[in-house]
């Protein structure tokens, strides 16, 4: 099955590297910044429409609070980014919030952090590829009307791009990425010149729209809530601001530092854009509803159900730039592509995480190894089909989805922040230096603050989001938690069991109960090469006692198989099994297991004759019993299983093409003729 799908396979993700070319793959800061920043900063396209969303509901009056709610937003933003830049230096080997919640926290913490990091990187793909869908929709019918098939192939594509390694999909995510924070820099800039410069009337194309408040507005404890509803919304920024930390590893040289001003360009870049595309929304008089189809009036008519509310982005956009115009059409473009790239943070953070979970034994061992790229392809492929199948539950829609959203992050952060104060009160306890000594005085302060705060806001968030949809994201953090749980224990209990004794007295009293004696059977259909071969090997082991054993499937051939053997004058008792369903497994099972019930101190070693063929195809074209017979032997306790290959010569020609084919993908190969080849008869092709 490799063959077919080897070529293809090439095509996909590119030649497989070398494990010492893993230095190569390693990013500089301009590209570090959209592969690992990508998320937070196309956060801005969607997070000021969630703020005035849930503004809505108390009608336009409440929209005088969006400055204020940015300014919190902002006041957070700045905390988190100071408080990760701690954990950069203190932690840079990559396990970010888990490591650092596990290290100062405990085993349960970290795995709590993990929990919900997993469902948020996975949050951050469903949620970015519907976004940036349903931007794109607004453009192209086809895209709206196939949601979800079109946001399964984005996903799909970018799993792809990132099969093919860091380095490779950092550079094309970077084009896009940069072009869309230039845009929205543009966009900020060209507005504020011509409102407080040229004092040009901008309007959004929602500006002359009327907004139905609920219950005819808001007021006292019902406005509170929700105003801290809609800072939990514009929290939506913070996403993806841990993946730095625990990409640290990816970055060159000096890793710490490097991550370090990555992520305070990042928070720089996406707080100038949130704030700036609030204030100019509200210069603008953008509207937006979270029922439009019945809260939004123009002309005092609701604007109905075929009414397609576009994204506070682009009301500005249209206001600033005018609706078609150059700057318009690009920005409108690379907002779609970079909400899509967006995901591209959680294809970093999440098969890095797992991988170190898989080292920490909490998830499955493959997940620790790297692919033919030097990438985590068993993490991308798994965060793949979980944000898929969310997609599909969901119906790509972005509105639901982001209810589930930052519920996993802020844990995250509060458990992270609450673990950095212990790592400074720890280092604290031994450190004499008094430059030291200020510097991590400073650095707890800043822990400090970002963990009541980050707190605050975690509670604000289960508070105003829990029945909207985060008790979800909830339930996936505990599916998570005992999931990894379970694997732990699943993992410790083997360790224990396998692992060698130390205790002499008790190694020498193992070693006592080692099989008094080995009985041999060699399973037999037919006498053939492969046949003859496994007698030969069996016999060269020296049992104690050697046997071939049939199973009676077909009576003519099983007397066909009785005269050949006396022919042969084979010097090895055999033995009939009478199969009356003509199965083959359970007779060689119950024989099997009546040997070890007879003699329990005796090992019995099965030897099973098979022959390799060399095209997938051609598997298909034999039973398979081999292989369901050792697969059922591997649970019968005292029991060894060998296999005796017989090469045929269709895989012995697969051979030959791929050693070929290895000497030519070699670094420095030179072609060999046929006077190089090697004619040495191969000696276990003899019986």
């Amino acid at each position: 099955m490799s063959k077919l799908t080897d070529v293809p396979k090439r095509i996909l993700i590119g030649r497989a590297l070398r494990s010492d070319r893993l230095g190569e793959t390693l990013l500089p800061k301009r590209i570090a910044l959209p592969v690992f920043a990508s998320d937070p900063l196309s956060s801005v396209a969607y997070a000021p429409g969630e703020v005035l969303l849930v503004l809505s509901i108390a009608g336009v009056s409440a929209y005088h609070f969006s400055p204020w709610i940015a300014v919190a937003v902002v006041v957070l933003m700045f905390t988190v980014v100071a408080s990760y830049r701690q954990n950069v230096h203190a932690y840079p080997s990559g396990g970010g919030d888990y490591e650092v919640a596990t290290t100062n926290l405990g085993p349960k913490a970290g795995l709590t952090v993990a929990s919900a990091l997993l469902v948020d990187y996975v949050l951050t793909v469903a949620v970015s590829i519907s976004s940036g869908i349903e931007n794109l929709g607004s453009a192209i019918p086809f895209v709206v009307e196939h949601k979800v098939l079109c946001a399964v192939a984005v996903i799909l594509l970018l799993t792809l791009m990132n099969l093919r390694g860091v380095r490779e999909s950092g550079t094309l995510f970077a084009i896009p990425t940069y072009v869309f924070v230039a845009g929205v820099f543009i966009m900020i800039v060209w507005g504020a010149f011509r409102g407080l410069v040229l004092g040009d009337s901008m309007r959004a194309p929602t500006a002359e729209y009327e907004i139905k408040p609920e219950h005819g507005g808001l007021a006292g404890f019902a406005l509170v809530f929700l105003l801290l509803r809609a800072f939990s919304s514009g929290c939506a920024a913070l996403t993806g601001v841990e993946a730095i930390s625990n990409g640290v590893p990816a970055f060159r040289k000096p890793k710490s530092k490097n991550a370090g001003n990555t992520l305070a360009m990042m928070g720089l870049l996406a707080v100038t854009m949130f704030c700036g595309i609030i204030a100019l929304a509200s210069a603008t008089d953008v509207r937006m509803s979270e029922n439009p189809a019945t809260d939004l009036f123009h002309n005092g008519v609701a604007v109905g159900a075929d009414y397609v509310q576009h994204p506070v982005i682009s009301q500005v956009a249209e206001a600033v730039f005018g609706e078609g115009s150059f700057l318009f059409v690009v920005l409108a473009a690379a907002t779609a592509l970079v909400l899509f790239l967006a995901a591209n943070t959680a294809y970093n953070g999440f098969p890095l995480l797992g991988s170190i979970l898989a080292q920490d034994r909490y998830l499955p061992r493959q997940l620790h190894t790297r692919g033919d790229r030097l990438a985590f392809s068993n993490g991308i492929v798994l965060l793949a089909g979980a944000a898929m199948l969310l997609v599909v539950v969901y119906g790509a829609d972005s509105t639901r989805l982001i209810q589930l959203y930052i519920v996993g992050v802020f844990v995250s952060f509060t458990l992270s922040q609450i673990g950095m104060v212990r790592h400074w009160n720890r280092n604290l306890t031994t450190e004499r230096d008094p430059a030291r000594r200020r510097h991590m005085i400073r650095s707890r302060a800043i822990n400090a603050f970002g963990a009541f705060f980050t707190g605050l806001v975690l509670v604000v968030v289960l508070a105003t989001k829990f029945t909207h949809g985060a008790w979800v994201a909830l339930l996936g953090m505990c599916i998570f938690f005992a999931t990894m749980t379970a694997i732990r224990k699943h993992y410790d209990r083997v360790a224990e069991e396998i692992a060698a004794p130390e205790d002499p007295d008790e190694a020498q009293a193992d070693d006592m109960v080692r099989p008094s004696r080995v009985h041999s059977v060699v399973l037999i259909s037919k006498i053939h090469r492969p046949t003859l071969r496994a007698l030969a090997y069996a016999k060269l082991m020296r049992s104690d006692s050697l046997e071939a054993l049939s199973v009676n499937v077909d009576p003519a051939e099983t007397k066909a198989l009785r005269e050949e053997w006396e022919r042969r004058g084979i010097a090895v008792p055999l033995k009939v099994l009478d199969s009356p369903y003509r199965e083959i497994t359970r007779p060689v099972i119950e024989y099997v297991k009546g040997l070890r019930k007879e003699s329990p101190r005796d090992a019995v070693s099965v030897i099973i004759p098979e022959y390799v063929v060399g095209h997938w195809y051609e598997h298909l074209l034999h039973n398979q019993s081999a292989l369901r017979l050792k697969g059922r032997l591997l649970f019968t306790p005292g029991v060894m299983v060998t296999s005796v290959p017989y090469q045929l010569e269709s895989s012995e020609a697969a051979r030959r093409r791929a050693r070929r084919r290895q000497n030519w993908s070699a670094p420095g190969a030179v072609r060999r003729g046929p006077a190089h080849h090697d004619r040495t008869k191969d000696p276990s092709s003899s019986t």
